[in-house]
């Protein structure tokens, strides 16, 4: 008997609808004709046990327990899922044959080997077991998946990365979680206060951008521009570009802060000659961006409709399991297969048939085009989402699915668009040993920018043609003077971009340029969750569109080390997953290194001063540390509660 594992029951139905008729459904399992059987996990039917599992002593939280570090590792079964993992656990000892299909995704791979490492099969059987990676859902796709198996064992070092990562989450999480807790007890909070090797970090750049903004002096700087004449009556304004010796005079950004100096500079160019010291002409051209992944999407989503993370993922969700209208949606990748471009012009027919309203658009699409986008060497288990070719009328879909999806498809769309095509031109000169610059760009041809809705150029008057050495006239100078401006609340969209593109806020500078081609804080598949998470553990607050810390969120990175709220750590740890995955790091390296670190945290919380935590005295928790009918003490509410730190 060949046993099919999926991830979760949506993609079970899609596996039997690419299998043989007829199919018996049972409890837990769709039973082909020929004796074969599709199965499913419904997400992860393990989970970490809880330290009272490793020693009953740890139902009673104590400072002098920490570090609790586990020697040999426990799961234990979900409650709610404990029927479905019997069945599992029964079919994979039945079966001969085991195919793994889990989402193509670390976790989806880690979560379904958990299973069948728990069902205690031989080395030998594990050995045989094959990987099937489904991104599309549709029959078809499924089918040649389905017919390109491939050995688990290719999927090991994933797996051990994903293993890794969830070790570590639960020694980190669990470990400071109690410690800054209990410290917070001693300084009179009856909370939970929860730190997590991402959620920690995230909350750390919300506070870190409060206080900028709290703190925040605005000052004038000044600008110079010069009006020019030429020889044959054209006028154009030049932008003064402060050489070397302004320098302490200016800010981090380059912009001058002495009014003197500006004002000087007036002076002392006003109705001085010009001469031009270069006028370069390009005709230059922008590609399309590229397709989504989900962070991408969800910045775009938050941006254009207000969404938040987790909505943009419930309805890419949606549009994935239940319509099957696009590929899978938890991916990190922006790029595409090679051999899907050939699928590309009857992806835009069905288009046509689901989104009527585009069809201009859409018969406008050159499908032999072949972008950036199409790249093997880019593409890993899954691929940037793109809407398949599933035919349904997207006007049933709700307002929130049916505004994904468009999305998607736009952005699907432009890889088969002209590039965005321009002029620009840049005229450098020199008046009275200052150098000065006009640029001015014109649209040419707008491509891809029509159909995103892009085309905000702002078109300005094109710039005369002045000869190289030539000398023209300034007129006159003239004195512009700004404000600086505090930086901006975080926004969703704007979190969402801080958290993919972490590198910017990382302090150690070779990390930083490590972290430049990795990943940024928590993954495609967590973000959404995490910042949730954020909000309801209290620690978040919107008002609008902003995120702003909460004063309780504010006490918590104030009293914890640097290293704990800065995403340098947290960033350091996903490089070292990504290279475990690659089997350029092993699970003892990272493991051994966290475990030292972690040592050196804790102490640091034990020694901490009571009146670290003063300030949440007087500050209520968001909800209260018990529950049900009758109060319960806080000591046992926390022993009871199954902390989910990320």
């Amino acid at each position: 008997m060949k046993l099919y594992i999926a991830e979760k029951p949506s993609l079970a139905r899609a596996i039997a609808a690419a299998l043989p008729k007829p199919q018996t459904k049972g409890d837990g399992m769709i039973t082909l004709a020929n004796g074969d059987c599709i199965s499913w996990c419904i997400g992860h039917l393990l989970e970490q046990a809880e330290p009272d599992q490793y020693d009953a002593q740890y139902q009673k939280w104590r400072l002098e327990h920490l570090p609790i570090t586990p020697q040999k590792w426990l799961l234990q079964p979900k409650k709610t899922t404990k029927k479905q993992l019997s069945i599992l656990k029964k079919l994979i000892k039945q079966a001969d044959t085991i195919v793994h299909a889990g989402d193509p995704d670390r976790e989806g791979q880690l979560l379904v080997d958990e299973v069948i490492n728990y069902a205690g099969i031989s080395q030998q059987k594990k050995q045989q077991v094959q990987r099937c990676l489904i991104s599309d859902l549709n029959p078809s796709a499924v089918k040649q998946a389905l017919a390109s198996l491939r050995s688990n064992q290719d999927f090991v070092a994933l797996s051990t990365s994903a293993l890794a990562r969830s070790r570590a989450d639960w020694l980190y999480g669990m470990n400071m979680t109690r410690a800054y807790t209990l410290q917070g007890q001693k300084s009179g909070y009856q909370g939970v206060l929860s730190v997590g090797r991402v959620q920690t970090p995230l909350l750390g750049l919300v506070v870190q951008r409060d206080q900028e903004i709290e703190h925040f002096v605005s000052r004038p700087f000044y600008e110079v521009l010069a009006h020019i004449s030429t020889d044959n009556g054209a006028t154009f304004t030049a932008k003064w570009l402060p050489s070397e010796a302004c320098q302490p005079y200016q800010d981090e950004e380059g912009r001058v802060l002495l009014k003197k100096l500006a004002e000087k500079v007036v002076e002392k160019i006003h109705q001085q000659p010009a001469l031009v010291l270069a006028n370069d002409k390009q005709v230059k051209k922008q590609g399309a961006p590229l397709p989504f992944s989900l962070s991408s999407l969800q910045i775009e989503a938050a941006k254009r409709f207000a969404m938040s993370a987790s909505q943009v993922l419930a309805s890419c969700q949606k549009l994935y399991e239940e319509y099957q209208l696009i590929t899978y949606p938890r991916s990190d990748c922006r790029y595409l297969p090679k051999d899907h471009h050939s699928q590309a012009p009857a992806i835009g027919q069905t288009l046509i048939n689901n989104l009527p309203d585009l069809q201009s658009q859409i018969e406008q699409a050159n499908w032999q085009q072949r972008n950036r986008c199409w790249n093997d060497s880019k593409v890993g288990a899954h691929h940037a989402i793109i809407p398949t070719n599933k035919t349904y009328d997207a006007n049933k879909l709700g307002k929130s699915e049916r505004q994904i999806y468009q999305l998607i498809t736009l952005q699907y769309l432009a890889q088969f668009y002209p590039d965005f095509r321009y002029h620009e031109q840049t005229i450098l000169l020199e008046i009275q040993g200052g150098q000065f610059r006009a640029k001015q760009k014109s649209t040419l041809d707008l491509g891809w920018k029509a159909l995103l809705h892009k085309s905000n150029q702002t078109e300005s008057t094109p710039l005369p043609d002045v000869a190289v050495g030539s000398q023209q006239l300034c007129q006159q100078g003239e004195l512009i003077e700004k404000q600086t401006q505090p930086p901006e609340y975080f926004t969703d969209a704007t979190l969402l971009a801080a958290m993919t593109g972490i590198a910017r806020f990382v302090v150690d500078k070779e990390l930083k340029k490590v972290l430049k081609e990795t990943d940024g804080l928590g993954t495609e598949a967590t973000r959404a969750s995490i910042i949730e998470l954020l909000f309801k553990r209290g620690f978040l607050q919107r008002q609008g569109k902003q995120i702003s810390a909460t004063a309780i969120g504010k006490a918590l990175i104030a009293s914890l080390p640097d290293s704990a709220t800065r995403p340098d750590m947290t960033a350091h740890w996903e490089a070292q997953l990504d290279s475990m995955s690659q089997k350029k790091f092993s699970y003892q390296q990272f493991m051994s290194q966290l475990q030292a670190q972690l040592q050196q945290l804790i102490e640091q919380a034990i020694a901490l001063p009571s009146a670290a935590l003063g300030d949440l005295k007087n500050l209520s928790p968001s909800k209260p540390a018990w529950r049900g009918k009758k109060r319960k003490t806080a000591a046992k509410s926390r022993a009871k509660a199954k902390l989910k730190t990320s």
